[in-house]
């Protein structure tokens, strides 16, 4: 996968934007419109079609934060298509789910629903993970190339002693882990980190040197693997510290995680 930012995240809505009293649309026309997370579980099956691995419970956190992020298309009722672009704060957000039923490819149906969820962003920057058969698509609407992502997957070793200042999150508390998180990522998420946190399944850890906050990690089910993310760390010694102890509660199962192949460390 690569990722990409900033985007043209002021693109026009698509004409097949969904309004009130469009229910009856022409036959055969696409009708893009807000998902609810009923919708989102049938877009979550396409998704591990294409060998996603979402997390079991991804779109709950997402939902959490921007719940009008979500769009699915439709034709004579029918979802054929969908993008999520979530919001976080005035200057951030990020896309993702951008998927078209393999049988209604070529027919138009991803522009439309990619204009329409790029119009959610306004003018905020954009990023998104991309497949690379979709990067010059990308480029056309305005995203620059970042990095690629290297996704490591392999069964844990035999778990080993936690070091002592590897420690719970719900230990640690939120404030000081969303204060870390915010240093990390490009925008303040709390409604978010909120539900990836205390989502069932997830197991969240910190690392804490001298009553500070040196890093964090969340392990996930996943479809096909337990998935780690995020894990920021201020140092390599933290983020293996980090990284063994997540695995140490994976039972033995298959454990993956995806890398920013720019990132020396953590690639190493």
């Amino acid at each position: 996968m690569e990722n990409a930012a900033p985007g043209q995240a002021n693109a026009a809505p698509g004409q097949a934007h969904a309004a009130p009293g469009q229910e009856n649309a022409a036959p055969g026309r696409l009708v893009v419109s807000t998902a609810t997370p009923d919708d989102w579980r049938l877009v979550v099956e396409w998704a591990a079609r294409e060998g996603w691995n979402p997390g079991l419970a991804d779109a709950a956190a997402f939902f959490a934060q921007d719940p009008e992020g979500f769009f699915v298309g439709r034709v004579d009722g029918e979802p054929v298509s969908a993008i999520s672009v979530v919001n976080y704060g005035a200057a951030y957000a990020f896309l993702g789910f951008y998927l078209v039923r393999p049988d209604r490819r070529g027919r138009g149906h991803g522009l439309a629903t990619w204009k329409t969820g790029l119009a959610h962003a306004g003018d905020r920057v954009v990023g998104l993970d991309g497949v690379p058969a979709q990067q010059d698509n990308y480029r056309r609407s305005g995203f620059e190339r970042a990095h690629g992502n290297l996704r490591y997957v392999g069964p844990a070793g035999a778990p080993g002693p936690v070091p002592a200042h590897i420690r719970p999150v719900a230990e640690v508390g939120r404030d000081a882990v969303a204060a870390y998180d915010s240093a990390c990522y490009p925008a303040d998420r709390p409604r978010f980190l909120d539900a990836w946190l205390t989502a069932p399944g997830h197991r969240a850890l910190a690392s804490v040197v001298d009553g500070r906050v040196t890093g964090y990690g969340v392990l996930r089910p996943g479809r096909d693997a337990l998935r780690v993310g995020p894990l920021f760390a201020d140092t390599r010694a933290d983020a293996e510290a980090l990284l063994d102890a997540l695995a140490a509660g994976s039972g033995g199962a298959a454990v993956a995680m995806d890398v920013p192949e720019t990132n020396a460390e953590a690639v190493a």
